[in-house]
């Protein structure tokens, strides 16, 4: 007995891996860590009213949630000042970018993005048949001149940005990104990635304009919220736009207990203003510890911060490997010109004085 043979996409593809989760890297090692500090998640957890929604919601689980999203999405419309009908929820930006290439990518589409940026819409383009044309990053920001006059030079339908950048942290100000969005070529559509625009300053994010079709925008309750294991997440963007995504979207696949506590989260918006603050501080003191080992911290406006080894990806993997046997999960980029980088999130003073701890450790041992 056979099975069907693969499409030849598919069957081209490597076996491709994102993310090693903690989770398999704890039954590997065969114990916890003391310090999940990888993840990008937030560690100071959700708010305790969207906690108490959704402790409630459980017993009612039996229940489908709402295939249309109403209540999430009229409370993101009134958060924005925009139409429900230009706003569509899914599975995590994740999601929502698979569903974006399902709308504009076909086989030997070209699709313009950066080296070393969230690799998950890179697998989206080629599980779609599309091309990948990777730009380099200048001065760990995505050189988003160069992306354009690269999406121009090859009519590429898409070109994905990310503000603030992961896996660095860096950002452009709302009148870069508008000054962006007037170059765009008429072709080509901005997938604009802002999944971490709300730890950033002030006048990172630029007022949203769903009269533009040339860019759809992308928030999270997986990190500011700190609902990452809820998987919700939504895009903003023209109302023709959107009516395609839900041709193509899973209609059930928000699961209701994430979907309400979503809605609560957003609606506690003085919560998350004191999460924000607590990520800033995090923010500092992972930088104070950069720099008390010799290392120098790059400037963050996400809930990690990409701290700059100061010599090359071996000695980086060093690093990584030391923080990793001490019990600390982190992540460092693996892309040359990033690789002497380590990536730690933000989190609570007992889990960054670990994390210090264990640096100055690992970094005697490897000086030694």
């Amino acid at each position: 007995m056979s099975r069907p043979p693969f499409t030849a996409t598919i069957a081209a593809l490597p076996r491709l891996v994102p993310f090693v989760g903690p989770e398999a890297m704890e039954r590997s090692r065969g114990r916890a860590f003391r310090a999940r500090l990888g993840a990008n998640e937030n560690i100071f957890g959700p708010s305790p009213k969207a906690i108490a929604v959704m402790q409630d919601a459980a017993a009612e689980n039996w229940k489908y949630s709402d295939p249309e999203n109403y209540d999430l999405r009229a409370a993101i419309a009134e958060h924005h000042g925009i139409p429900m009908d230009c706003i569509v929820v899914g599975e995590g930006i994740d999601g929502l970018l698979g569903l974006t290439c399902a709308l504009f990518v076909a086989p030997e589409t070209n699709v313009v993005t950066t080296e070393g940026a969230y690799p998950t819409f890179n697998f989206h383009v080629l599980a779609h048949g599309g091309r990948v044309h990777a730009v380099p990053m200048s001065n760990f920001r995505e050189d988003v001149p160069r992306l354009i006059e690269t999406a121009k030079a090859i009519n590429a339908p898409l070109v994905y940005v990310s503000n603030p950048n992961s896996p660095m942290g860096t950002w452009w100000t709302a009148g870069d990104v508008q000054s962006f969005i007037a170059m765009l070529p008429p072709q080509t559509l901005l997938v604009l990635d802002e999944a971490y625009c709300d730890t950033a300053p002030s006048g990172t994010a630029p007022p949203i304009d769903v009269s533009n079709p040339q860019v759809i925008r992308y928030r999270t309750f997986s990190k500011a919220y700190g609902l990452a294991g809820a998987r919700i997440g939504y895009a903003v963007a023209e109302r023709s736009t959107i009516e395609a995504f839900d041709k193509v979207r899973n209609h059930y696949g928000i699961n209701r207990v994430g979907q309400l506590g979503a809605r609560a989260a957003l609606l506690d918006q003085e919560y998350l203003g004191n999460v924000v603050a607590q990520i800033a501080g995090a923010r500092d003191r992972i930088s104070d510890v950069a720099v008390r080992n010799g290392f120098k911290a790059i400037a963050s406006a996400a809930s990690f911060v990409a701290i700059d080894c100061g010599r090359d990806g071996s000695f980086a993997t060093r690093v990584l490997q030391g923080l990793l046997e001490r019990d600390v999960f982190v992540r460092k980029p693996i892309i040359k010109g990033l690789d002497h980088c380590i990536r730690v999130s933000c989190g609570r003073d007992e889990d960054l004085a670990i994390f210090s701890d264990a640096l100055s450790d690992v970094l005697a041992t490897v000086h030694a």
